[in-house]
């Protein structure tokens, strides 16, 4: 799925790590001999190196072979309001050398910001002279997309009926989900087919993935999973306190997609007011339907008591967090909670 350009110059900018990967090892395996790799390739953190060593290096004939690649991260100053380092980069200098790079290097500038200031001249000189990709998070639609392109890559069949457990364990992080593909395809081997129950055995359990569980059993009024889901997370050794924190975060999130959703806003205009990755706000929504404002508010308000209780020391955390499954579950069959 990732198709890189030939050029002297790339940008890859974005938040999603394993897109950024892949278009550099393409870079890579495309500019580079496998035997030259070695000695090639040379890496530089802007927030430590001033820009003009990077060019330098660039414009230094290789030591070994026909050809090098110079990879330079953290471009602050492609930012619209640069960090502060202890020195100025010389943006000059990386300006002469895209307008007349080395025909021996390539250059590639990584910038794992969510934005950049287009404005700037030196971002317009990588758009006019090089090669920019876009290396953005995933969208919620392109996941199923996802899954079924790195099943082919590894030759293995994920059926589409199980793609949904894929992206409540894992989300939308590619570099996650491919590690867990490789897991799965060593176990089915080539060829194979991954079932429900082997993805439910393997997959890592998300954090997030394992809130959303108890949000369910919560909606469900089930208070024996959210024990048996709270105690296989105490095995993992999830602390009460981060996962009071983790159930506010849920319940704050399916509130907010409530109220904006009672007030006309769609589900992509939502992302202005929810700061959470959209999959998120689609499972949000998909939750909000079975709480009423009154309870949403009335669990908010216990999962604030509950984090007060167990950072003031006033309980045992494991007794105070079973304690808090039992009241949000009362409060979701609309029942007076008892002391």
């Amino acid at each position: 799925m990732v198709n890189v350009k030939q050029s002297q110059v790339y940008l890859l900018y974005g938040e999603e790590s394993y897109l950024i990967q892949e278009n550099k090892n393409k870079i890579i395996k495309q500019t580079l001999k496998k035997e030259d790799r070695e000695f090639n390739v040379s890496q530089y953190d802007l927030e430590e190196v001033p820009v003009e060593d990077v060019v330098t290096d660039a414009e230094t004939f290789p030591f070994l072979g026909d050809g090098k690649v110079v990879i330079a991260f953290h471009p602050v100053f492609l930012k619209a309001k640069p960090d502060k380092l202890s020195f100025e980069h010389d943006v000059e200098a990386l300006l002469e050398y895209i307008q007349n790079p080395a025909e021996y290097t390539v250059l590639v500038i990584v910038a794992p910001y969510e934005k950049l200031d287009e404005r700037k001249k030196v971002f317009k000189q990588l758009k006019k002279h090089g090669e920019v990709i876009d290396c953005q998070p995933v969208k919620e639609w392109d996941i199923d997309k996802w899954i079924q392109t790195l099943a082919n890559e590894l030759h293995i069949t994920v059926p589409e009926e199980i793609h949904e457990l894929f992206t409540q364990e894992i989300g939308a992080n590619l570099m996650a989900l491919r590690k867990e593909m490789e897991k799965l395809a060593l176990n089915v081997g080539e060829g194979g087919v991954v079932t429900k129950e082997l993805a439910e055995q393997l997959l890592s359990h998300s954090a997030e993935a394992s809130g959303l569980k108890l949000v369910d059993a919560v909606m469900e009024k089930d208070l024996g999973r959210a024990i048996r889901i709270y105690k296989d997370l105490e095995k993992l050794n999830e602390e009460p306190i981060a996962l009071t924190a983790l159930l506010a975060s849920q319940f704050r999130i399916i509130n907010q997609a409530k109220v904006l959703k009672q007030k006309g806003y769609a589900q992509n205009q939502m992302k202005g007011y929810i700061k959470a990755h959209p999959y998120v706000i689609k499972m949000a929504l998909k939750r909000e339907r079975f709480f009423t404002n009154q309870e949403l508010n009335r669990i908010i308000e216990q999962l604030a008591e509950t984090d007060y209780t167990l950072k003031q020391g006033r309980m045992e955390k494991s007794l105070a967090f079973e304690m808090l499954l039992y009241k949000l579950i009362h409060i979701k069959q609309n029942q007076p909670i008892t002391s």
